[in-house]
Parts: C-alpha cells; structure tokens; sequence
C-alpha cells in the first residue's frame, strides 16, 4: 500500500490527496486507473465513488489526463499508443508522431524516438515512413532530445510508399501531379515517358524518383485510377489517406475460403422458432436477428420473451488465425457511399455468417425475459442453430405493422412481426423510466444515379422499427456485460464518460444566457439533459441548444475498464450484437463462449493478456472509419455542388471560430466556410459563451443555430471544401462587452460591404 505524506483529500481521511496521486501516478511504468490507486491507497467501498469524482476533477484542472482509463500526467501520452512513423531524423533514427491528436495541431505533437525491436529477429525489416505501429512508451530523461522513447508491440499498416494525386497538364508548367492531401502543398513533375496511359484530370497513384536532383520532386504514374470525382475514386482518396488496409492478404482469404459448411452437432436446435432479420435495404451481411412473444410463465403475466440470435463469427475466426490477426488489425468495416471496407472476406461477411433466410446458420443467442414493465427480469445465453424465417428491410417491416401487406412482409405480420411490436412497447417503458439521452442525430444518405453519379442527398426517415431493433440490441448487449461480469471474465467495454467539469461549466454559462439553468457542480444524469432539450422544443434556439448539449458531451471508446455509458445511462454495456464488422464484439462472443463453457474456441490467454492493446487499436481504428467515411460524404457532396457555384442555398450556422462560421446547407447536409473578413465592415468578435460572433459597431450577431441564406463561392472537390458567403443579415444585438469575447479572440477586421436582402451589398 501507498505510504500517506500530506492531509487526505476533501476532508476524507480514506482518500488520498491529490499530490499523493500525482506522486504515485509518476512513479509507475506501467497502466495506471483508478482501481491500481483504489488499491494502493486502500479506498473501499463507497469511498471508490468519492476517489472518481476526485480524479476527475483533476482530470478537469489539467492534473491528469485520462481517457481510456490510464492516467498520466497532463500533456503526456499514454503508455500504449498507435504513431505513425515519418522520415528519419539526421542520424538516421526512426521517429514518429502519435496518431490520436489533434489534426489540426499535428506539428505540435510529442515526438517519440522509436527503439528497435529487441525481439525481433535481424532480418525483420524495421518500421519505414508512413508505417502504423503500435508501441509501448516511456518517457525520456530531461534534456533528450526527444520527449518520449517507444518500443514496437508491433506493426500494424505498412505505407506502400505511393501516394495518390490528380494529373494537371498546362504548356507552361508541363505534366505535374498535385497531390490529394491537403497537407501536401507541393507539386511533382512526372518523369518523361512515365505517365501510364493517364489523362489531365485524372486520378494517379505515383510512386517517387530517387537520385534525381531536380527543381521541384519527381514521380511516376504506377497507375491510373480513373475520373477524379467519380465515388470509387474519391473512396480511394480516403483509403490512402487513413490508412485503411483494403486487400485481405492471400493467407486470410485462403481462410475464408477453407470455410466449410458448419458442424451443427451440439447446438440447442432453434430451427422451429421464427427469427427474422431486420436491417437497412441495401445491406449484405445480417448478423442479427429477433424474435419476440408472450411469455407463457402464469407468474409473469403480461410479460414478453425475446430472443436475440447473432451470427457466431467466433466459429470462424479463432484465437491466433491468420482471420483473427486481419480482423484485429482492421477493427471494424468501413462504410462509404459507393462501397465497404469489411473486416472480414466475404466468403465469410456476406455468406457463411451471414444470417440469410431459409439457410442453418450457427448463432450466439440470448433469450431475454421482460415482466409487464418492459424491465427485464431473466436472461441466458445459448450457442444455437437457426434458420431465418425472412429478411425484411426497416420500411417493410414497419409498413407491414401499419398496414400495408407485402409479398414479402405480409405473411409474417400476424405471426411475427405484431409480437416483436407488442414486446418493444412494453420494453420501451422501462426505457423510457431509465431515460437515455435524447440527442437527434441526423444521417446524411447519399443517392446515386443510373450512372453511378451523386444524384441527391437525403435525410433517410427513422422509423419506430429502427427503434425496435436498436432497444433489442441495447438489452442483449446488457446481458452480455452483466454476465461476463458475474462470471468475473475479461471483457471489452464500450463506455461513454460523463461530461467533464469544464464543458458543463461551459454548457451552463451558455444556458445562462437563454435563463435556462443548469447547476455545473452537481452530478448529471442524462435526464436533466433530456428536461432542457423538452424545455426548448419547438423554440427557434431549440437546434442551437441541442448542438451545444451534443459538443458537451464525451467521446465513447472501448477498455476493459468499466466506466459506465453516460448517453445510454446504464452502469454496464459491450458490444456483442454485430461481429461480422466489429472486432470488440468478437472478443465479447469469445469471452462467453469460454466463461459459460460453450465450446473451445472461445477468448484465448493471448486475448486476455492483450485486452488494453486490443482496446486501444479498435478505439483508433473506429475514429479512423469515422474520419474516412466522413471526409468521403464531404468529397462526394462537393463534387456534386461544384456545377452550381454562385448558387443561393438556406442554411444554418453549425459551427463558430473566432475566424468565422461553418454553414450546413439544409437540402443536402453540406458544409462550408465562411471567413470573418466576408461579413460586413465592421469588426467582429468571438463570443465564447453564446457562440457567437458579434459586430462591434452595430451589435449585428451570427449565432450558432441560427438560420441564414449564403452564396457559394468556390469549391474544392478533392479537399471537401466549400467557402460561402452570407447574404442574410445577422440577428439585432449589442456590441459585446469586453469581458464576454473568448481569450486569444481578437475583433477581426470585416471585408466589403454586402448586400443584404433589402439592403446595399456586394
């Protein structure tokens, strides 16, 4: 146990004081959370919840850092981190940069000296420029030249060492390549005779030439990937850009393909029970399905039966498989517009796991048991076989509920579809009792023509289906938690933290302003959200609240810590329902399989041992999807907007800098800038609290939320930019006091006179 030095903290003599932590935080070399300071310090019981609440306001006062539950000192990093290697330093030594920061301040990110890999034979090739690694790190002793030394866990992505751009051809110039990353503000001559059959417009992969001593870089066409704006192309750009591994390598698939028909010898045999799959109309892989029905226990009246069957990944891929190693590596499939990155071969992803109608399928179920409060009351979990009675897609099935017979749909609503309802509904008091947060999160789908071209943009409707098959797979998920919580085995979690002291002291400053109150200093619950979103509905600041409500709130990861799920407001939750294309799930299967003794392939020492790795390759690799498929829907709309340039669009301001306003078109969900010098001729100043930006002469706001018609100025297809400029006038205001503008936010200096709606502007 920690010896004490100084007074415990807040008055609790069983708490350590905030400089015993920090001393005990920077004297150890390995993973440190709150249970190794629990048990260190000795703090049982109800004070374990006092010492959260502790680290977490010295996480908000900058003492800690402390995602994904290791704790270090402030402005450090942790001690296992994914880095992306860059070109050697002077005496040839690998260094790299971690890849968890922030984009926009990459030049200011910790360097890390990467040592050899002592375990690692000689011939092994070491880690090159553009390499992912995964690497344990140590911070260096003062006075080294770099900050952090790290040592290789392993490799994760190599760089082809090509890089992709667009052929520009002029007289002047001659043959250049101007590359697609943003960052990459140079241009490359095209070796004579090098182009490859490619044509001015087009997109390149190049790879460089070396030895040649020329002006400006050289390279060479290794292909050409077609036109420049086409979906597959820009899906290409985010590929290359985030790293993402697109070809399973000859081994994985041989695996894949070596996949027999599944021995159903020992399964509980649920052939005869009509489960149904439930997902988007143009889904191929259904690792899901659902049945529901009255339960038929006399002491349970009025209560429900629901079955959740998930398509048994875990029988493929196993433990140290060429599978395992591919699918860990990727951590989730990546969804663009045009096409998926799967984590796993299809023969696996869209066949032999997927749960298609009328075809046995080896499945993970869960019967859950509900009483006539929607709460649940029972559940176990059970390695089956089944046979999907049909596949509907939300529409139909919802449709079908409503009324309106299908071929397909309507043979099973009396049967199926009417007792999967009647089940949620009842299930969805208790949800509504347990009261997540409510925060609308609208999706962006985009439609193609005929030809393979952006044809238009919507908001797909969300119906009480999606709502069905969302709460099923909460509660399954639920169960696989609390049972491998019970049976004390290792799991993945995926957690949402509560909002940090500092953002909800923000979040209420700006309530303030509308005289809606929040008390920062209390603990929330997703509740007290929820109250001031039904506070503010139908109010014309009601999207401006719920945007401030959705930037408080924290980033969900995955650890084998339990932190709880703020937004979901439950105590325990993993992810179990969908292993075709998440890795944590696989491991979660795995984990049951082995705690309820279900079979051999279930979660292996290695697995165990390498929970924290997994954990953080996955979190990485799901912001990565996130950032690539993101990036290509921004792409793919600027592409399409770029033929109406000086068209008028309505809008909303979704964004304020103290540089200027980024504008969401309300038709197609786009976003474009605005800069501050375009605004009008006055200075402008950024308002911290209100999230504004506020004329100094006239008082003139623009206000995050508020609507506004703007003109489109320039687009840049490849980057994703847009730049507008508004043509409404800003809401009456005052001109701010001093007090109020952000810090570091100076008054900015307004471009030309506009012409508003009913008044001169240019």
């Amino acid at each position: 146990m920690a010896k004490r030095k100084s007074s415990s903290s807040a008055g609790n003599p069983a708490l350590p004081s905030p400089a015993e932590i920090l001393e005990f935080v920077q004297s150890q070399s390995g993973r440190v959370g709150k249970r190794e300071i629990a048990r260190a310090f000795g703090v049982r019981g109800g004070d374990r919840i006092e010492l959260k609440r502790l680290l977490r306001k010295m996480k908000d006062d900058g003492l800690l850092a402390g995602e994904r539950r290791r704790l270090h000192d402030a402005g450090d990093l942790p001690p296992v981190a994914v880095l992306q290697v860059g070109a050697p330093d002077a005496d040839g030594d690998i260094v790299a940069r971690p890849v968890d920061w922030d984009a926009a301040a990459q030049d200011d990110a910790p360097l890390v000296l990467v040592l050899p890999d002592k375990k690692a034979g000689k011939a092994a090739r070491p880690p090159g420029e553009g390499d992912r690694i995964l690497a344990r790190l140590s911070k260096s002793e003062s006075g080294d030249t770099y900050a952090y030394t790290g040592r290789i866990i392993r490799t994760l992505t190599r760089s082809t060492g090509t890089m992709l751009g667009v052929v520009h051809v002029s007289k002047s110039a001659g043959t250049r390549v101007l590359p697609v990353d943003k960052r990459d503000r140079r241009e490359y001559t095209v070796e004579r005779g090098a182009l490859g059959g490619a044509k001015p417009g087009e997109l390149v992969e190049v790879e460089p030439v070396r030895g040649r001593a020329t002006v400006l870089p050289q390279v060479r066409i290794v292909k050409p990937l077609g036109k420049v704006d086409s979906p597959r192309s820009i899906s290409r750009i985010a590929i290359h850009q985030h790293g993402l591994p697109n070809r399973f390598k000859d081994e994985v698939l041989a695996e894949a393909e070596a996949a027999g028909a599944p021995d159903i010898s020992g399964l509980t045999d649920m052939r005869s029970v009509p489960l149904i799959t439930i997902d988007p109309p143009d889904a191929r892989d259904h690792d899901d399905a659902v049945w529901a029905g009255p339960d038929d226990n006399p002491d349970n009246e009025g209560g429900h039966k629901v079955i959740v069957a998930i398509a048994d990944v875990a029988r493929y891929v196993t433990p140290g498989s060429a599978l395992d190693r591919e699918a860990r590596d990727r951590g989730n499939s990546v969804y663009f517009p045009d096409q998926v990155v799967p984590m796993l071969p299809e023969a696996l992803s869209t066949d032999l796991c997927s749960l298609r109608p009328d075809e046995d399928r080896p499945a993970l179920a869960v019967t859950m048991t509900f009483n006539a409060k929607g709460a649940k009351t029972g559940h176990r979990f059970a390695r089956i076989v089944m046979r999907s009675a049909a596949k509907l897609s939300y529409e139909q099935a919802q449709r079908a509920v409503d009324g309106e017979r299908s071929d397909v749909a309507g043979p099973v609503v009396d049967t199926i579809l009417k007792p999967l309802w009647a089940a949620y509904r009842t299930v969805d008091r208790a949800r509504s009792q347990r009261a997540p947060l409510a925060l609308d999160l609208p999706e962006r789908k985009i439609v193609f023509n005929d030809e393979g071209e952006v044809d238009r943009v919507v908001t797909p409707p969300r119906y009480e289906a999606h709502k069905l098959i969302e709460e099923f797979m909460i509660q399954a998920n639920v169960c696989a938690a609390e049972t491998l919580e019970e049976k004390r085995a290792p799991l993945i979690y995926r957690v949402h933290d509560a909002p940090s002291q500092e953002k909800l002291k923000a979040l209420s400053e700006f309530l303030a302003t509308l005289d809606i109150n929040l008390s920062s200093g209390q603990v929330l619950k997703p509740k007290q959200f929820n109250t001031i979103l039904e506070k503010v509905k139908g109010k014309e600041f009601e999207r401006l609240v719920h945007d401030v409500v959705l930037r408080s709130q924290s980033q969900a990861i995955y650890t084998p810590d339990n932190l709880g799920h703020f937004g979901l407001n439950l105590r325990r939750y993993a992810h179990f329902t969908s292993p075709i294309r998440r890795y944590a799930d696989l491991i979660v299967h795995r984990s049951l399989i082995a705690a309820l003794k279900l079979g051999r392939d279930g979660l292996s020492e290695w697995d165990t041992a390498h929970l924290h790795e997994t954990a953080e390759l996955i979190s990485v690799a799901e912001r990565r999807a996130m950032a690539a498929e993101r990036d290509t829907v921004d792409r793919l709309i600027a592409s399409y907007l770029s033929q109406q340039v000086g068209a008028q669009f309505s809008g909303r301001i979704a964004g304020v800098t103290e540089s200027g306003l980024f504008v969401e078109l309300h038709d197609s969900g786009a976003n474009g800038f605005v800069p501050i010098s375009t605004l009008g001729q006055e200075y402008y100043a950024f308002d911290r609290i209100t999230h504004s930006l506020v004329g100094d002469s006239t008082g003139e706001t623009f206000r995050l939320g508020d609507p506004v018609d703007v003109r489109l100025e320039e687009v840049t297809p490849i980057a994703g930019g847009m730049r507008f400029e508004v043509i409404s006038p800003g809401r009456p205001g005052k001109p701010m006091r001093q007090k109020h503008r952000g810090k570091r936010h100076g008054a900015r200096r307004g471009g030309p006179a506009r012409r508003h709606q009913g008044r001169s502007r240019r």
